[in-house]
């Protein structure tokens, strides 16, 4: 099980879109993770860090989090064996 951080901009009142991300992530993976934080930052800082390593970056990934894609890169760490239904359907 993996900690998930969530380190968000206090300038930018980014905390209902870190709350958010959190929320969903909770509720997609329940009890596979150990812990959900959200983590106060400055500067314009949007990140999602599974353990150590970094899944979403607002600066390298271009903008607000697309939550699927989120979900995806966490599951991949933290709960390879999960399914995410549609998300991971392929589109015809």
């Amino acid at each position: 099980m993996a900690r998930v951080s969530v380190t968000y901009c206090t300038q930018c009142n980014w905390l209902l879109r870190a709350a958010w991300v959190a929320q969903e992530l909770l509720q997609t993976f329940g009890t596979e993770l150990d812990e959900v934080a959200l983590v106060p930052g400055t500067g314009g800082v949007f990140r999602v860090h599974v353990g150590e390593t970094l899944v979403w970056d607002r600066k390298q990934d271009g903008g607000s989090p697309d939550i699927v894609e989120v979900k995806r890169r966490v599951r991949d760490l933290a709960a390879p064996g999960h399914d995410l239904g549609h998300a991971d359907r392929k589109k015809n």
